[in-house]
C-alpha cells in the first residue's frame, strides 16, 4: 500500500511534523486509539500484544485521544516526546532482516549507537541533516566501548543508581571537555577520530563535523569516566583531595582529577578538569564529598551524585546545528575562534579569567576576625577580581571584534553602549599595541 492510501484509513487530528523552514521529520510518531490500533493490527496481520511489545508508542494513545463513536484516530507526534530518543536503524541490518534496504527510525539510547554487526554510528534522527550514519570500521575503539557499557550498567545497578543518570553525567563531563579541546594542543585521539568519521579529513566543515561527530568520536571517554565515576575507590581520591576530616579548597594537582586523565590514557587532562570550576565534574564531586561529610541535609539534588542541572546538560545535535546555521547567517560568526584569535591574545584572556578565579577562591578562607578587617580584606580583593574580569571581558570583546563579529552585537552581549564599547576597545587597541 502506498502510503497516502494508509493513512486514509485513520482520521487524523493534526499534521505531521515538519522541521523549521519546511522538511518532513524522520522522528515523526503516530499515536492511535483503540479502534486505531486494532484497524493496524487487522491490516498487518499482526497480534496486538505483538505490537504492543515491539513499539514503545503502542498505547500512549490513550492518554491523548478519545474514542469518537469507534472511529480509528491518529495524532502526529515527535518522537523524542513519546518515548525518548530516536536514531536512525542501520540500513545494512534492515535490509538482512527485510531484504530491502529502507530507511528505518527506532527509540535507541545513546549507548546503544553503534551497529557491531556493520560498525556503523547510527546518528539522531530528529535533527534536519542528511546523513543517517558514521563509518567506524576505522575505529574499533567505539564499538568496543559499547560492549563494555554492558558492565558499567550492571555495575551502576549493584551500586543503587540508574544506569540512565550515570550515562547522562558522563556524557555531560566528556561534552563539556569537547567544547574546551580546541585550546588543548596535546590531544590528539579526538581529532584523529573525528577525520576518521568524516570521511577522512574534515576540511572546511570542521564546525559541521564538531557537532555531527561528537557522540561517536567521545563514546569511549564517556564510558571509561562512567565506569570511573561508580568506582569506590575513585571516590576515596575525592575525599582524600577535599582533606577529609580537615575541609579544604579542591587543588589542581588532586589525586582523583590525576588518576581520572590516567584512566582516559591522558595524564595531562588532570590539572585541567580539577580547575574546570562550575562544571558537571567538579559538582559530582561536591556532592561525593557532601555525602561523606553527612552535610548533605534531606535526600535532594545537592547530595544525590547522579543528579545533572539543567544547564550542565550536553546540548544535542538538532540544537547544535539550528544554533549554527543562525550564527552562519550573521558576519563573522562562523569563524572559530581558535582561527579568529591570535594564540596570544587567548592565553591572555585564559590568564586573566583564571586570576580572577584563584583570587575569589581565596576570598572564601577571610570571613573570620574583626569586622573591619574582614570588610577591607573582602572589599580590596573583591575589588581586584572585579578589575580582572573586566580585563578579560575586555580582551574577549576586542577579539571578537576582530575576528569579525559586528561591534553592536557585541555592545548587546555586555550590556554596553556602542560608542562606549567603540572608545573603550580602541583605547584597549593602544594599550596592546594592536
Amino acid at each position: 500500500m502506498e502510503a497516502k492510501v494508509l493513512r486514509a484509513c485513520w482520521k487524523w487530528r493534526n499534521y505531521p511534523p515538519g522541521h523549521e523552514g519546511g522538511g518532513a521529520r524522520a522522528d515523526a510518531e503516530v499515536l492511535l486509539n483503540a479502534a486505531g490500533r486494532q484497524l493496524l493490527a487487522g491490516i498487518c496481520g499482526v497480534e496486538e500484544d505483538v505490537l504492543a511489545r515491539a513499539l514503545p508508542s503502542w498505547e500512549e494513545g490513550d492518554t491523548k485521544l478519545r474514542a469518537e463513536d469507534g472511529d480509528p484516530v491518529g495524532l502526529w507526534r515527535i518522537g523524542g516526546a513519546v518515548a525518548g530518543p530516536v536514531a536512525f536503524g542501520c540500513r545494512l541490518c534492515t535490509a538482512r532482516r527485510t531484504g530491502t534496504a529502507l530507511r528505518a527510525v527506532r527509540y535507541a539510547p545513546r549507548w546503544e549507537r553503534a551497529c557491531v554487526r556493520h560498525g556503523r554510528w547510527q546518528l539522531d534522527a530528529d535533527a534536519n541533516q542528511p546523513l543517517e550514519h558514521l563509518d567506524l570500521r576505522g575505529l574499533p575503539e567505539v564499538v568496543a566501548a559499547q560492549r563494555r557499557w554492558a558492565g558499567v550498567a550492571r555495575r551502576a545497578v549493584r551500586a543503587g543508581a540508574e544506569s540512565e543518570r550515570v550515562f547522562s553525567l558522563a556524557q555531560a563531563v566528556v561534552a563539556r571537555w569537547w567544547e574546551q579541546a580546541l585550546q588543548w594542543e596535546r590531544e590528539t585521539i579526538w581529532p584523529r577520530r573525528l577525520h576518521q568519521v568524516a570521511g577522512g579529513d574534515a576540511g572546511g566543515a570542521l564546525e559541521r563535523w564538531r557537532i555531527v561527530g561528537r557522540d561517536a568520536v567521545v563514546f569511549p571517554e564517556v564510558v571509561a569516566v562512567a565506569d570511573a565515576l561508580l568506582d569506590p575507590a575513585m571516590a576515596e581520591l575525592v575525599w582524600a583531595d577535599s582533606g577529609a576530616g580537615r575541609p579544604r579548597a579542591l587543588p589542581a594537582e588532586g589525586m582523583f582529577c590525576r588518576r581520572l586523565g590516567e584512566r582516559l590514557g591522558r595524564g595531562w587532562l588532570g590539572p585541567l578538569a580539577a580547575t574546570d570550576h562550575g562544571g558537571p565534574l567538579i559538582a559530582w564531586m561536591g556532592s561525593v564529598i557532601r555525602l561523606r561529610r553527612g552535610a548533605g541535609g534531606p535526600p535532594g539534588y545537592d547530595n544525590d551524585p547522579w543528579w545533572l542541572r539543567q544547564e550542565h546538560q550536553s546540548a544535542t545535535m538538532a540544537g547544535q546545528l539550528r544554533v549554527l546555521g543562525k550564527e552562519k547567517k550573521a558576519p563573522g560568526s562562523g569563524t572559530m575562534w581558535r582561527a579568529a584569535v591570535p594564540a596570544e591574545q587567548r592565553r591572555l584572556i585564559t590568564s586573566a579569567i583564571d586570576s580572577a578565579e584563584e583570587q575569589l577562591l581565596q576570598l572564601r578562607g577571610v570571613q573570620t576576625g574583626p569586622t573591619a578587617e574582614v570588610a577591607r580584606r573582602l572589599l580590596r580583593g573583591l575589588g581586584h577580581s572585579a578589575g580582572l574580569i573586566e580585563n578579560a571581558w575586555k580582551r574577549t570583546a576586542l577579539a571578537a571584534v576582530n575576528g569579525g563579529v559586528p561591534l553592536e552585537e557585541v555592545a548587546r552581549w555586555v550590556d554596553v553602549p556602542v560608542e562606549v564599547l567603540r572608545q573603550m576597545l580602541t583605547a584597549g587597541r593602544q594599550e596592546t599595541g594592536g
